[in-house]
């Protein structure tokens, strides 16, 4: 992949970017240490978007990992120097006090034992780190019990302001104040760091649905998307059948369906605010002008496409023996078996497949695995 790069074979090293994403995510888990530092260091920027979301969410995977004390300095500081990094601003400290002394070999891991040449070392090592970390976001007992007996790094006008902090509230402060780091909502956390929100999409992806949903010209930034996902169903967890779909996912509005397809790797889905409707006997249109259907970026498909409605009669389309059906979107029994699904291209304005993908204006295809979501406005 580096040597396609430096061969300026960009398309085929984004390519085999994705393919690592998309098939080798334990892999890049057991390496994660690694394919950090390389991603940063190279032109790899699909890797480097994907350590950094699970950098920020489980920093674990650096901090205790067996090779932390060998990580390079920028690889630190891009990870500290994140506002949604998700751990306690005492631990920070606690990992970047270890990071310098290692860099220092022979160098005692008690600092009582220390010099005054040896703390003038350190500070030295550390000088990029030391200004990102957030002192007065810390706890009492973090300056305390872990920073206090480290004070000869500080600027004799920083402590002053951090004893200032957290002794005497009241007195003015003359030192930048970095502000508290940004607390994600648990829908994007979970206890395994490969088990994330979402087989199909990543966070990059909701905020370009999200954007869509608003009508912007410009993408949220992840950390500003204004909904939350609830995960109704997933495809490999309740079941590619009718069945699940309706018992699960009948009556829910604001609902967005997205799915992987098999041997492609397409992520297609689509936005609809009015919901599925079970009919008790004959199948039937609902008319809605706001839904649309989507291709999102993947190592098969680099640019994302937007098909916003243009036949809003014949938008959605509720039938009791099929699953979720858009007018141009279909899935039927059995999603992720052969010609379970199909796109064809009439209601909405752009075709989501590559058209040399359609035969007679029709596409079969199975799914790898889907998901329904049902997004909230979130209340800040």
């Amino acid at each position: 992949m580096l040597v396609a790069y430096e061969f300026l074979f960009e398309e085929l090293a984004k390519h085999l970017e994705f393919y690592l994403i998309e098939e080798r995510a334990q892999w890049l888990n057991s390496h994660f240490v690694l394919v950090y530092q390389k991603s940063l260091n190279n032109k790899l920027q699909e890797l480097q978007n994907w350590c950094y979301d699970i950098a920020t969410k489980y920093p674990d995977l650096v901090f205790n990992s067996d090779d932390f004390t060998s990580i390079e300095e920028n690889a630190l500081v891009s990870l500290i120097n994140r506002d949604d990094l998700q751990i306690d601003e005492g631990k920070i400290w606690n990992y970047v006090i270890k990071w310098g002394i290692a860099q220092n070999p022979g160098l005692s891991l008690d600092p009582e034992n220390w010099s005054h040449d040896d703390f003038i070392t350190v500070k030295n090592t550390l000088k990029n780190c030391l200004p990102l970390i957030r002192y007065f976001q810390m706890s009492n007992e973090d300056i305390i019990n872990n920073v206090q007996r480290y004070q000869q790094l500080f600027e004799r006008n920083l402590w002053l302001d951090i004893m200032k902090k957290f002794m005497a509230s009241d007195q003015p402060i003359t030192s930048l104040i970095l502000p508290p780091r940004i607390k994600l909502t648990s829908q994007f956390l979970t206890t395994n760091p490969i088990d994330l929100f979402s087989t199909v999409i990543n966070d990059e992806h909701l905020s370009t649905i999200a954007s869509w949903i608003d009508k912007l010209t410009t993408k949220y930034s992840v950390n500003d998307i204004p909904y939350d996902f609830k995960l109704l169903l997933r495809g490999s967890k309740n079941g590619f059948t009718t069945e699940s779909f309706w018992n699960l996912c009948n009556n829910k509005t604001n609902v967005i369906i997205v799915m992987k397809v098999n041997d492609t790797n397409e992520i297609l889905g689509g936005y609809n605010p009015i919901g599925w409707d079970m009919p008790d006997e004959n199948s039937f249109y609902k008319s809605c002008n706001d839904c649309f259907l989507f291709s999102l970026n993947s190592c098969t498909n680099p640019i994302s496409i937007f098909s916003p409605v243009v036949k809003p009669e014949f938008a959605i389309y509720c039938n009791s023996s099929r699953g979720p059906c858009f007018s141009d979107l279909n899935m039927f029994e059995n999603f992720n078996q052969d010609s379970g699904c199909c796109c064809f291209h009439g209601s909405f304005k752009e075709p989501i497949r590559n058209i040399s993908l359609y035969e007679e204006d029709i596409s079969f295809f199975s799914v790898e695995d889907y998901e329904v979501f049902q997004i909230r406005r979130k209340t800040f």
